[in-house]
């Protein structure tokens, strides 16, 4: 009987651990902090799938491959889109309740560069939370073991491959399979939506344990981030539903970068708010729901206050009125495209090692991932890689790709001391929204000087930061790596866009 670790307990490393669980493995499942605490708890989008019979997976393939600016991998998308409706039958199965209409039909709503609305939501603006519920329920039913609050430092290797995982104070778990769902870096940026355990822990075990990693320098920022108060994400949905953009001025400036406007792709959005932001001093910009649904503010609050509950609590309780006045937000970090390299079972180069989730770079997004196509990634990949794991053998197909290199190396100068909070504001000015050569230069030569004068880790904030500081370096070498700009990745020393000319020749081809 295969024995599997689960490093992670979002939609990926749950959806990972039944399938295993159902094959037959032993599973047991690691989480840092509580089972339920991870990035899908806090998914405020839908999940996209061509569930309508007026909707098509080619569509959606389209959509996705439009979004990923040309970088794409045809053959993961395929497997997303063909396969995504049945993981939501799945999650429906599991005993998620998606919004649905009055007769009962799936409710779907559209988001930005879908072109078709295929977004399903629970709660209105708290799928993943009810994702994540039904999941763990799932789990808790299943008799899965259960390891929470507990860290894992390393990857255990023997005879060329993943034996199982070493944990903070020494508890040593063997297996023959570990899959790692560690969800993204977002704690990398000073800006940023993820919560406080996205700190890049699976790309920098697989990386310590030499596996391959691609694309880091592919970072989305969500566009529109509540400027005031704790960092809170404000759904694309919203926009979805009408809300636009406005500079101080009032003036509508997405419609300036892009026929679509507020409903373009994220990269295109959030570029588009960092200049309108840089226009007018660095101060927020507006994002106008006054017009939504109906003209009248007091229907319109409680359209509002039933369609993003959670938004609708956060916004008011910053002491703003949205169904009467626009709101404040800015850009922030929120997803990473980029990550340790997997086939379409979720395959590392590492014999015995996964991963699944916004760890893995399954070439499914490219250079940008399409709105609401995480959650469904998650559902997809964690499944085939919870069968793969419970099922294969000796033969390990290797998938192509390689790590970046770390070339730069301390100047000499005097650098800040390092702090977490140094690291983030470093990351958001020189490997931000927009990056340049001579920008990318100084944070690596400052990340090398850090690294330089760096003690071995002990506590479990240590170890974070021992990662957060190796993913930092492999992002920058990375982004340094790529000269020109696409998609998420912008070169201001790039001007001629080359996201840009993929995207104009993928929408006449499509």
């Amino acid at each position: 009987m295969t024995t599997v670790v689960v490093v992670g307990s979002g939609i990926a490393g749950l959806t990972a651990a039944l399938h295993a669980d159902a094959g037959g493995s032993t599973v047991t499942i690691v989480t840092k902090s509580e089972l339920a605490e991870a990035n899908t708890r806090y998914a405020q989008g839908g999940i996209a799938g061509a569930l309508s019979p007026d909707d098509r997976p080619i569509d959606h393939a389209r959509d996705t491959l439009v979004a990923g600016a040309g970088l794409a991998d045809p053959g993961a998308v395929d497997v997303l889109v063909t396969e995504g409706p049945d993981r939501i039958r799945d999650l429906i199965a599991a005993g998620v309740r998606f919004d649905r209409d009055a007769d009962g039909t799936l409710r779907a709503g559209l988001e930005g560069a879908h072109s078709f609305p295929r977004i399903l939501h629970a709660g209105g603006d708290a799928t993943g939370a009810e994702i994540e519920r039904a999941l763990v329920e799932q789990i808790r039913r299943s008799g899965i073991r259960v390891l929470e609050h507990t860290y894992v430092t390393d990857l255990v290797r023997r005879e060329g491959r993943v034996a199982g995982v070493e944990t903070l104070g020494g508890g040593r778990l063997e297996a023959d399979a570990v899959i790692l769902a560690t969800g993204g870096a977002g704690r990398l940026f000073a800006h940023s939506t993820n919560p406080a355990v996205a700190t890049g822990d699976g790309i920098a075990l697989a990386a310590r344990a030499g596996a391959a990693v691609r694309d880091l320098e592919f970072v989305q920022f969500h566009p529109t981030v509540l400027a005031t108060g704790d960092a809170f994400l404000v759904s694309e949905a919203v926009r979805g539903e009408g809300a636009v953009l406005r500079d101080e001025s009032g003036r509508r400036f997405a419609l300036d970068v892009h026929p679509d406007g507020e409903l373009a792709p994220r990269d295109v959005v959030a570029r588009a708010i960092t200049a309108a932001m840089a226009h007018q001093g660095g101060r927020p910009v507006l994002l106008d729901a006054t017009a939504v649904h109906s003209s009248d503010p007091d229907e319109r609050s409680r359209f509002l206050a039933a369609r993003f509950p959670t938004i609708d609590a956060a916004v008011r309780s910053r002491g703003l009125d949205w169904a009467r006045e626009p709101i404040p937000v800015t850009p922030a970090a929120h997803y990473l495209m980029g990550g340790v390299v997997t086939d379409l079972d979720g395959r590392t180069d590492v014999p015995g090692l996964y991963a699944v989730g916004e760890v893995a770079r399954t070439g499914v997004h490219g250079a940008n991932r399409l709105a609401s196509n995480s959650l469904l990634e998650g559902a997809v990949f964690g499944a085939r890689a919870g069968d793969a794991a419970a099922t294969d053998g000796a033969a390990w197909p290797v998938p192509a790709g390689t790590a970046a290199v770390v070339d730069a190396a301390p100047d000499g100068i005097p650098h800040p001391p390092f702090t977490r909070r140094a690291l983030q504001e470093l990351m958001w000015a020189d490997a931000g929204v927009t990056r340049d050569g001579d920008g990318l230069r100084r944070a690596a030569r400052t990340l090398a000087a850090w690294r330089t004068s760096a003690t071995p880790p002990v506590s479990l904030a240590e170890h974070e930061d021992a990662n957060l500081l190796l993913v930092a370096e492999l992002m920058v070498a990375a982004a340094l790596a790529r000269t020109g700009s696409v998609g998420s990745h912008q070169r201001t020393d790039d001007p001629a866009s080359a996201d840009a000319r993929v995207r104009t020749d993928l929408e006449g081809a499509a």
